[in-house]
């Protein structure tokens, strides 16, 4: 089957129309409209159902749409590694591990020091947890990392990681002076949480159910950024991993509030897919990598002397 068709097809499904599909593909509409009609014709069925607002799949283009993604990274794949180029390894995370620690995992994976011949065209994604694993599951991504949420991930992972997470609020909050604080007394104020299912949220829910049911959850979505600035505020207080604010406590924008019953560390949880061919062997290094760049391993490292 010819990939073009393929290519039109996915992009329809990911721009919602054939017009926007066309724009992205630099086709002129009546071209993806006659691709389309052709996959149609090879499959035996209607893949999209056309409307003057623009088009959508049908249930055979939903059933279509993860195999033809997989045949579109196949054969890039496989023009790589005709070309002898490197391989492309596609990564997803949330943005409080992209914010401080990923950047140097990757940093390192590209400088070498996995060794040589291990390097990757690495392609990253910043989203929410149900972003990534929406876009994991389509098979846009190869590799997602993400914090433990104790769900069981389908498919291989592992355990990269772990961080300690730190309870932080502006300086002026009013339990900075009641040092050390008690969930009782933290659950009195409000809570602020980046999404549904993030560090937040699990570790309030770790306080205990009982008390839960008294927290004051606010979503600050979409932004890391916008979450530690209105914390720094006095908009309420934060329970984050502290390479996500270590800055801002660094600076004094954010203070950390000790608390009586101590938080566990969250692990850093690596998902990947089966079978990525070339893409296999760097990231079998930049998992180890990662694992060598564990937050609270380096965080227990004695210094150097200087």
């Amino acid at each position: 089957m010819d990939t073009r068709y393929l290519r039109a097809f996915v992009a329809v499904a990911d721009h919602g129309g054939i017009s926007a599909a066309a724009q992205q593909l630099g086709y002129a509409q009546s071209s993806v409209s006659a691709q389309l009609k052709r996959l149609e014709a090879d499959l035996g069925a209607t893949v999209l159902l056309r409307a003057g607002t623009g088009a959508t799949l049908s249930e055979a283009g939903e059933r279509l749409l993860p195999y033809a993604r997989e045949a579109l990274e196949l054969e890039e794949r496989m023009r790589r590694a005709t070309l002898g180029e490197r391989p492309r390894l596609r990564i997803g995370a949330q943005e409080s591990l992209a914010h401080a620690w990923l950047p140097e995992v990757l940093a390192a994976l590209e400088y070498g020091a996995g060794g040589t011949g291990q390097g990757a065209d690495v392609e990253l994604t910043v989203g929410s947890r149900a972003r990534l694993g929406q876009a994991f599951g389509a098979g846009e991504l190869d590799l997602v990392f993400q914090y433990d949420n104790g769900e069981r991930a389908l498919g291989p992972s592992a355990v990269v990681g772990h961080d300690r997470t730190v309870l932080v609020g502006a300086a002026a909050h009013p339990l900075v002076q009641q040092q050390p604080v008690t969930p009782e007394q933290v659950l009195a104020y409000d809570f602020l949480v980046a999404e549904p299912g993030c560090i937040s949220e699990m570790l309030v829910d770790r306080f205990g159910q009982d008390l839960l049911a008294g927290a004051q959850l606010t979503m600050v979505t979409g932004s890391l950024s916008a979450l530690l600035r209105l914390t720094g505020h006095g908009r309420g207080l934060s329970l984050l991993p502290e390479p996500a604010v270590a800055r801002e406590l660094e600076e004094g924008e954010l203070v950390e509030l000790r608390l009586a019953e101590p938080t566990r560390p969250v692990s850093i949880v690596a998902q990947w897919h089966p079978r990525l061919g070339l893409a296999e062997r760097p990231l079998r290094t930049l998992l180890d990598l990662a694992r060598r760049a564990d937050p609270l391993q380096e965080a227990s490292r004695p210094a150097e002397a200087s």
